[in-house]
């Protein structure tokens, strides 16, 4: 993979419908796309008319608009709830387990931020990717028309396919609880540095560390220790979550090569 088959540009909300107002007949139009925009920014005052009760009231919506296009199978690192508000949609989704068999692209190249599964979904080339035939067997369909909605869970895979001329989405991304702003996938890429380069043994023994401690494989991983003398490993209130980031900062400072 060497680049995109895309080209991007910032433009209104109005001058992109009128693009796919534009070719709205033809035969073969060419495939227009405008993703993820908070309606407050393009729709002033519409987003008070679409709350979301599930949701906390500070969940902004968001609108897609598009012709017949496909959104290659990605995840969110969010969880989502998608309505559709014209046209129609097919999701096929795909469980967090199934990502060695989706053969995924890389993760600094990307069409929109997350990284895609390389297979077709429609048309998979079993024999360079014979595993997807394993990640079919666990995927779920679904397809929606205007006034359905989907909730898809965070870091679940998915591939969208608009199907009509026409297409608008709105949907509520939101993360689940957490003290502060910093990301699990930030985590992910201190490991890809420190972590993946490790002899075997050296990175299963920190799968297990990882599996105590972060993951909490086993619930009663402090159990041992009086509350007052669990620091760090008690509850992450938000001066706990103070104290790590302090130690974080400490530690990542000390592991800087001396100039």
């Amino acid at each position: 993979m060497r680049g995109l088959n895309f080209e991007q540009k910032q433009e209104s909300l109005s001058e992109s419908l009128d693009e796919i107002l534009k070719h709205l007949n033809d035969d073969q139009p060419p495939a227009v796309f405008t993703g993820s925009v908070p309606i407050n920014n393009c729709l002033p005052g519409l987003h008070r008319q679409l709350p979301n009760p599930l949701l906390s009231p500070s969940v902004a919506p968001l609108i897609w608009l598009g012709n017949r296009v496909t959104v290659q199978t990605h995840y969110d690192p969010y969880s989502n709830i998608a309505c559709v508000g014209a046209g129609r949609r097919r999701f096929t989704l795909f469980p967090p387990s199934q990502i060695h068999n989706l053969y995924v692209g890389p993760i600094d190249l990307t069409p929109a931020g997350q990284p895609v599964s390389m297979v077709k979904l429609h048309e998979p080339d079993f024999i360079r990717y014979p595993r997807f035939k394993e990640a079919l067997a666990a995927a779920e369909f679904a397809e929606l028309e205007p006034g359905d909605a989907i909730y898809i869970p965070e870091l679940w895979w998915h591939h969208v396919e608009s199907l009509e001329a026409f297409n608008v989405l709105v949907n509520y991304w939101w993360v689940n609880d957490r003290v502060g702003p910093d990301a699990p996938y930030t985590c992910m890429m201190h490991g890809l540095m420190s972590i993946r380069t490790l002899p075997k043994p050296a990175r299963l023994a920190w799968r297990e560390l990882f599996d105590h401690y972060v993951f909490r494989m086993n619930e009663d991983a402090v159990d041992h220790l009086d509350v007052k003398n669990r620091g760090i490993l008690g509850k992450v209130t938000p001066q706990n979550y103070n104290n790590i980031k302090q130690q974080f900062v400490g530690l990542f400072q000390r592991d800087q090569p001396k100039k």
